[in-house]
């Protein structure tokens, strides 16, 4: 008898999602896949489809829950999914257009990219997340390309990140920061710090998929204790500044 949520479960769940019509492919992806996951994470699986996907086809399931149409999610390279109740887990599923998937990684093999606004992302996605997504997600059903980190991204991405980063701070320290407008000054300083541990990850050659634990792998949770006990936004302007400063110049 196999295990609720152990590893039958994931199978149970990617043998019906490739049954999808048009499906061709199905990972399993976040805490689940690199084996980080807490006994109450979620699972999060991603199907990949080459000529289009009907989200209608996943409502008829059955599983309860809220399933978006394509494009809901931005209409970029995360473009919709579905937060499910599947034998009393959460699951989530993201759709993934193979045509898609693909553009982006001849893209990231010249060092291109671009930065996507998405729900709940402070510095928003870089358009390479879903190649990250087929180095680091373990493939259920289907054949995927596994892509090492492509140098040329690594100083691209690295660069490019660092470069937003440091404008960000400025307006920031410049135009928030003397005014006393904390709330706006300390915001910007948490988006940049998070644009700056990106620039740290990719200047490694690190994949990110999410912000979960982004600060942490970079060296940059100080950040915490610095907008909690800084007695004025400057100064939290300053000792932020210093942080991603001295962050970037260990890489």
């Amino acid at each position: 008898m196999d295990r609720p949520g152990g590893p039958d479960f994931a199978d149970r769940v990617a043998e019906v999602l490739h049954a999808l019509p048009g499906v061709e492919a199905v990972a399993l992806g976040g805490s689940r896949a690199l084996g980080t996951h807490r006994p109450d994470s979620d699972w999060d699986f991603a199907v990949y489809y080459r000529t289009g996907f009907d989200p209608a086809s996943l409502r008829a399931t059955g599983w309860p829950g809220e399933v978006s149409d394509l494009g809901a999610w931005g209409g970029g390279v995360f473009n919709g999914g579905a937060w499910l109740r599947v034998e009393g887990h959460r699951v989530d599923v993201h759709y993934r257009d193979l045509a898609v998937v693909e553009h982006e990684l001849a893209e990231s093999a010249l060092g291109r990219y671009r930065v996507e606004p998405l729900l709940f992302h402070l510095a928003g996605i870089p358009s390479y997340l879903v190649v990250a997504e087929l180095a680091i997600n373990r493939v259920l059903r289907g054949s995927l390309p596994r892509p090492g980190y492509p140098p040329t991204l690594r100083a691209s991405a690295s660069r490019q990140w660092w470069e937003t980063a440091q404008l960000v701070l400025g307006y920031a320290r410049d135009s928030h920061a003397p005014h006393g407008r904390a709330a706006q000054c300390h915001a910007l300083l948490t988006q940049a710090t998070t644009q700056t541990a990106h620039a740290v990850l990719a200047a490694r050659g690190e994949w990110v998929t999410n912000e979960k634990g982004l600060l942490s792998r970079a060296g940059l949770d100080e950040i915490d204790n610095i907008l909690a006990t800084a007695p004025s936004p400057v100064a939290a302007a300053d000792a932020v500044h210093a942080l991603c400063a001295t962050a970037m110049a260990r890489v």
